[in-house]
């Protein structure tokens, strides 16, 4: 078989496009990052609620937390506002629970104290 060289196929590594031909853009544009402060604040606000002794103090990290990211996000407009509020919300709950818990608790060994020995005494 006598095959002439221009009847096969030619293979090349170069994009022919036809003149004026703009290929489509690359998928739909990536969303903005989340901040990580945003996530931080909503995981230490969780975690206040739920950690029994250190919970006070996660809380009020969390509140610091949620209030620099509120600063960061207007700033760099990343995303992550929700999560923001929902940490800050978090972390006031949690810390409000556990001030409760604490007063109470002081409360309680301050009148205990005060009660005097001689209460009990037996003379």
């Amino acid at each position: 078989m006598d095959q002439n060289p221009s009847d096969q196929y030619q293979y090349t590594t170069f994009n022919n496009y036809p003149q004026g031909y703009q290929p489509a853009p690359p998928g739909p544009p990536t969303p903005a990052k989340t901040n990580g402060k945003s996530i931080t604040s909503l995981v230490l606000g969780v975690l206040s609620i739920v950690v029994p002794y250190i919970g006070f103090l996660l809380g009020i990290v969390a509140i610091v937390f949620a209030s620099l990211s509120f600063k960061e996000l207007k700033r760099t407009g990343e995303q992550g506002k929700g999560l923001s509020i929902a940490g800050l919300v978090c972390g006031i709950v949690g810390t409000a629970i556990y001030g409760i818990i604490l007063f109470i608790l002081v409360l309680a060994i301050i009148m205990f104290a005060s009660a005097g020995v001689e209460n009990y005494s037996t003379f």
